[in-house]
């Protein structure tokens, strides 16, 4: 009886990375990290997109995102760099797609988080003080700065394992995952449509 071939656990590799002047030295490293633990690194899609699209921006938008969705159905986790980006808080498309992959019941495991809690950092970055109950607020607005000690947002950090850095996290995301999977054919449903290669 012919056997499926085996395939290496696929891992999403999100992150603001893809904004960055270098991100194609980016990806190649963290995929030759995945590849040195036996994964299967992807980076996030442009949709297909080639130089001669002539879609306007919100056709763009829409392809990146269906593209983007796809991959995370398709892989068997995620490894999520969540440093602060443009601000106290990581990128909000990088939490969009950690939420996402949780809801799917992937595996999660994020790096790039800065050392100590979340309040600490924002008591250091913006004036604030304790009121009278103890919980601490922004000092001009009053606005509550989340305590209990957790280096992210809870909903992060509770639902998000948490490493110093990418290789770290693809270590641990590893020992998640198990070392070989059935090799299947992706479904070809407009929810789960494969998308092409990055374009380059």
């Amino acid at each position: 009886m012919h056997q499926p071939r085996p395939r290496r656990p696929r891992v999403y590799l999100a992150g603001p990375d893809i904004f960055l002047r270098d991100c194609e030295r980016v990806y190649l490293d963290l995929k030759a990290a995945c590849g040195r633990l036996g994964l299967e690194g992807v980076e996030p899609s442009d949709g297909g997109l080639g130089a001669d699209f002539a879609g306007s921006d919100d056709e763009r938008a829409r392809r990146i995102y269906e593209g983007n969705i796809a991959l995370i159905r398709q892989a068997d986790g995620v490894i999520a760099n969540l440093v602060d980006f443009r601000g106290l808080e990581p990128d909000s498309g990088t939490v969009f797609e950690v939420g996402f992959a949780v809801a799917l019941g992937k595996p999660v495991v994020a790096y790039g988080v800065p050392a100590g809690s979340y309040a600490s950092r924002v008591c250091t970055a913006i004036a604030c003080t304790q009121d009278a109950s103890g919980v601490m607020r922004e000092r001009g607005s009053g606005v509550m700065v989340e305590g209990l000690g957790q280096r992210l947002n809870l909903m992060l950090a509770c639902s998000a394992a948490i490493e110093s850095t990418a290789e770290a996290a693809l270590a641990r995301l590893a020992k998640l995952l198990p070392a070989n999977r059935e090799l299947t054919t992706p479904s070809t449903s407009p929810r789960s449509r494969p998308t092409p290669p990055r374009a380059r």
